[in-house]
């Protein structure tokens, strides 16, 4: 039986990644976004025989998602991948800035997580977006927060949903070639290049790897953790110089 996925933040970047993984595994998925963009990925894949369904929806609507994933209940697996984050320093930091990041990274995650868990079968899995932020970076305190609530709230679900045996664990991606890298300056671009362990900057398949692990049938014994994929940058050593090997 072919199991099904629901996917938000699926219009580009990370989320497109991980959607066509998904597909190419053998899921039924239902890509959601608020940009339009999200037609064109499932058309794509639909064009290559991969069953995708599309919809715009922000996953702070919850009538919408409640509505969506009883039209397609029961799921199997929620990928909550929508998010958006910012820059400034802490002094210029708004409300707004703070409940903009909260009501889409951590309000629309649980509303998702929420509404889709009331409509999974018992060993139905769910893996939630994180970020390696979550241990501090400078002038993102507002992201910062919003990505330490994510983890909170996945250990919290964890544990609230194991007696129905749905693990549920959290990715956290460091630096990815996205749009939100793109937004650097080619100066910053080259520091943060410099700080990355494996000498390369992470690409969305990667984080879509481990997030498809998560959520697989293979996973039977993780749920609460949190996943961190970012090349070794959260081990502070940043680039080496090659040295030779005798079994090059």
């Amino acid at each position: 039986m072919k199991e099904t996925a629901l996917v938000t933040g699926a219009a580009r970047g990370i989320g497109r990644a991980i959607v066509e993984r998904l597909a190419a595994d053998g899921y039924r998925v239902i890509a959601i976004d608020r940009l339009e963009d999200v037609h064109a990925v499932a058309a794509t894949l639909v064009a290559g025989g991969a069953e995708v369904e599309a919809a715009v929806i922000d996953v702070q609507d919850r009538a919408a998602i409640a509505a969506l994933v009883e039209r397609h209940a029961p799921l199997d697996v929620i990928v909550n991948n929508a998010g958006i984050t910012g820059t400034r320093k802490f002094e210029d930091l708004t409300e707004e800035d703070f409940r903009s990041n909260f009501d889409v990274n951590t309000l629309g995650t649980f509303i998702v997580a929420q509404e889709g868990a009331r409509r999974m079968r018992n060993g139905g899995r769910i893996v939630n977006m994180a970020s390696r932020s979550f241990a501090g970076t400078p002038q993102m305190a507002h992201y910062v927060a919003s990505k330490t609530a994510v983890v909170g709230l996945t250990r919290a679900m964890a544990i609230d949903l194991s007696p129905r045996d749905i693990k549920v664990n959290a990715v956290a991606p460091g630096v990815v070639d996205t749009e939100m890298l793109h937004y650097m300056t080619p100066e910053r671009q080259q520091v943060m290049l410099s700080l990355q362990l494996l000498g390369r900057i992470g690409q969305p398949e990667d984080i879509a790897r481990a997030v498809a692990f998560l959520a697989s049938r293979e996973n039977r014994y993780i749920t609460g953790q949190v996943l961190i994929v970012d090349g070794g940058r959260s081990l502070g050593q940043g680039q080496l110089p090659p040295e030779p090997s005798p079994f090059n």
